[in-house]
C-alpha cells in the first residue's frame, strides 16, 4: 500500500510542474557568461523617458514574443518596447534553474517578476512581469509545434520563413540538456510503457519519446526572450521597463470603406505615476504583445469589445468586436509528486513521451525544503526545515476542446482580469486525462523506476507520495475521471482570448482597427504540442520579417 505524506497545496501544485529535425551538431555551443547584456544600452526607467515622443511601432510587453518581435524590426525602424515590469538579469532566482520554484511561490499580485492569479475554477496560476516575459519564469522546456498546428491556426503560414525563424532563437537561446538518474529513468520507462519509438534528442514534435530542448544552459544559466534583443540596432530601439501601459490611443481615419478607427499610440505611466504618451508615425503600429491575459484585457480597456459589455463598465465604444476575451484555454495538468529513498540531481522538464492518443507525459525533480505549517501537524515545530528529494511525473493533454472567458475585474489595468477556463467541461478533454494518467501508471510500473521505491515492513517495495496517489484500480473509470477533476491543475500554457478569426486576421491585425495588431500567445486558439515557448518565440521573429517585407512591397 502506498504511503501518503502531508503537504500544503500551494507547494503539492508547484511540485507537479517539473513546465526539419535539428541534429545536435546545429544548437549553439555553449557560451562565456556575458558581464553584461548588450540590451542594457539601450534599456530605460520609463521615468527617463520624455512625455511624448514618436516610434514607427510600439510594441506592448517585452516578453516572449515581444522581444524578438522587437529586434527584428528594429533593424528597418525606430521601434519603442513598454514592458511593465522590471529586469530578470542580476536576479538568481530567475536567472537560476534552481531558482524557479522559489520565483513561483513568492508570485504575488502586485510587485514580483510572477504575477499571481487564480481562475475562477480554483485553480492557482501565474503570468510573467518582468523583460522576458514568462519564458523568464518557466521551466525552460524548448520544442518546436506540432505540424498539425501550421493547419489549424487559421493562419497562412510561410513555412520556410517559420523554419528560419526557429532557428534565430535556436542559435541564441536553446540548448541540449544533460540528463541524469530521474530524466533518465523516465526517459526508459516510458519506453517500457510503451511510448515509442525512441527519438533521441531532437527539438522537432515527434511521437514517442525524445529529449526536447532547454533554455538552461550548461551551467545552469536561463536564457529568456530578453537575450534576443542581442540582435536589435541599437541605435532604432529604446526598451522602457516599469511602463504600465493604459490604453490604446484610437482616432477616427479615413478608408476607402468609409470612417474607420486607428490606432496612433498609447497611454503609459511610469513608476512615479507619471503619464506618458507614445505616438506612432504615419504606416506604424501599436503590436500588443501583453500575452493570453493583457492583451484581450488592453483592448476591452481601450474600448475594443462587445458593445453591451464595456457600456456595462463605463467604457465609450470604439469598436464592437464580440469575441476579445472569449475563446479562452489552458492545458490542464495532473499527475504525482513521491519522495525518493536515493539522492535525486535538480532537473526540470527534460523528457516528454507524446503518445498516439494526445498525451503528453513530462517529468522533474528537486529537493524540497519542508517547513511545518502555521497550524503543524507536529507537536513540535522543527528547528529548521526537512530537505526531501522529491520527484514528479505529469500529463497534459493535447488540445484543449474545453474554453473559457476572461472579464474585467476593475478598469485599473494593474488587476488581473477575471479569468475561468473551465477545465474538462468538454468530455473529450476528461477521456485524453484519464488516458494520460493511466499511462503515468503504465510508467510508475516499469522497472525502471525500481529504485525511486522504499521498501516497506513486509519487504515489499512501494512509492511514498507527496499529495494524491493514482487509483490504485486503474481500470475503474469513474475513479480515474475523478482523479482527474480532483487533481487538476495548470501548466501555464494558456493561450486565446483574442484567437485568429474572431479577433484577429491572419496577419494578426485587429479586425475593424488600421494599425493595430495582437503579436502573442492570445491570438491562438490550438495549442501548438508539448510547449508553447519555442513557437511564441518563433512568432515574434516571424511576424516581424512579414511586417518588413509587407511595407518593401507598399514602398516599390
Amino acid at each position: 500500500m502506498a504511503r501518503p505524506i502531508v503537504s500544503c497545496l500551494r507547494l503539492f501544485s508547484l511540485l507537479m510542474f517539473f513546465g526539419a529535425v535539428v541534429s545536435n551538431d546545429r544548437l549553439p555551443p555553449l557560451q562565456p557568461p556575458q558581464q553584461d547584456p548588450s540590451y542594457l544600452k539601450f534599456m530605460f526607467n520609463a521615468i527617463e523617458l520624455p512625455s511624448e515622443d514618436y516610434y514607427d511601432y510600439i510594441i506592448v510587453g517585452g516578453g516572449t514574443a515581444g522581444c524578438p518581435l522587437a529586434a527584428t524590426l528594429s533593424h528597418k525602424y525606430k521601434v519603442l518596447v513598454l514592458e511593465r515590469g522590471g529586469v530578470a538579469y542580476g536576479e538568481p532566482n530567475l536567472m537560476n534553474r534552481e531558482g524557479f520554484l522559489t520565483t513561483l511561490m513568492e508570485a504575488d499580485a502586485f510587485v514580483s517578476p510572477a504575477q499571481a492569479f487564480t481562475s475562477e475554477d480554483g485553480v492557482p496560476n501565474a503570468r510573467g512581469r518582468v523583460l522576458g516575459g514568462s519564458s523568464a519564469i518557466n521551466a525552460g522546456f524548448y520544442s518546436r509545434a506540432d505540424p498539425e498546428f501550421y493547419h489549424k491556426s487559421g493562419v497562412h503560414w510561410d513555412l520556410k520563413v517559420v523554419n528560419q525563424s526557429y532557428e534565430w532563437v535556436e542559435r541564441a537561446i536553446v540548448f541540449r540538456p544533460e540528463l541524469k538518474n530521474w530524466q533518465s529513468a523516465i526517459r526508459d520507462g516510458l519506453l517500457e510503457a510503451g511510448v515509442d519509438p525512441y527519438n533521441g534528442f531532437s527539438l522537432d514534435h515527434l511521437v514517442g519519446t525524445k529529449i526536447g530542448g532547454s533554455t538552461f544552459d550548461k551551467t545552469g544559466k536561463r536564457h529568456t526572450a530578453a537575450d534576443l534583443l542581442r540582435y536589435a540596432k541599437p541605435s532604432n530601439i529604446k526598451v522602457a521597463v516599469y511602463a504600465t501601459v493604459e490604453r490604446v490611443l484610437l482616432a477616427s481615419s479615413s478608408a476607402r470603406e468609409g470612417s474607420r478607427q486607428s490606432a496612433i499610440g498609447v497611454v503609459y505611466r511610469d513608476r512615479h505615476g507619471r503619464y506618458h504618451h507614445a505616438m506612432v508615425r504615419k504606416q506604424g503600429e501599436v503590436i500588443l504583445s501583453a500575452g493570453a491575459i493583457g492583451s484581450p484585457q488592453l483592448l476591452l480597456l481601450s474600448g475594443i469589445g462587445p458593445r453591451p459589455y464595456l457600456s456595462s463598465w463605463g467604457i465609450p465604444v470604439a469598436h464592437h468586436l464580440p469575441h476579445v476575451g472569449q475563446y479562452l484555454y489552458d492545458n490542464p495538468r495532473n499527475g504525482i509528486s513521491i519522495v525518493t529513498p536515493i539522492p535525486l540531481e535538480h532537473s526540470l522538464i527534460q523528457v516528454v513521451g507524446i503518445t498516439e492518443s494526445g498525451a503528453y507525459i513530462e517529468a522533474a525533480s528537486n529537493v524540497i525544503p519542508f517547513t511545518s505549517p502555521p497550524h503543524s501537524i507536529f507537536i513540535r515545530t522543527p528547528s529548521a526545515p526537512l530537505y526531501l528529494p522529491v520527484a514528479t511525473l505529469m500529463e497534459k493533454i493535447i488540445g484543449p476542446l474545453s474554453c473559457g472567458s476572461l472579464r474585467l475585474a476593475s478598469t485599473d489595468v494593474r488587476v488581473s482580469p477575471i479569468v475561468r477556463f473551465n477545465y474538462f467541461q468538454n468530455r473529450v478533454d476528461l477521456e485524453r486525462c484519464v488516458n494520460g494518467t493511466r499511462k503515468i501508471g503504465d510508467v510508475l510500473r516499469s522497472r525502471s523506476l525500481k529504485d525511486f521505491k522504499f521498501r516497506n515492513w513486509f519487504g515489499d517495495h512501494d512509492f511514498r507520495f507527496v499529495g494524491p496517489a493514482l487509483p490504485v484500480d486503474q481500470s475503474n473509470q469513474h475513479q480515474m475521471e475523478d482523479f482527474c477533476r480532483r487533481t487538476v491543475s495548470t501548466i501555464w500554457h494558456y493561450h486565446g482570448g483574442c484567437v485568429v478569426g474572431k479577433v484577429v486576421d491572419g496577419d494578426f491585425r485587429v479586425l475593424g482597427i488600421d494599425g493595430l495588431r495582437v503579436v502573442d500567445g492570445s491570438a491562438i486558439g490550438v495549442s501548438p504540442g508539448t510547449n508553447p515557448q519555442a513557437t511564441i518565440l518563433m512568432l515574434g521573429r516571424y511576424v516581424g520579417l512579414k511586417i518588413i517585407r509587407e511595407r518593401k512591397k507598399i514602398h516599390k
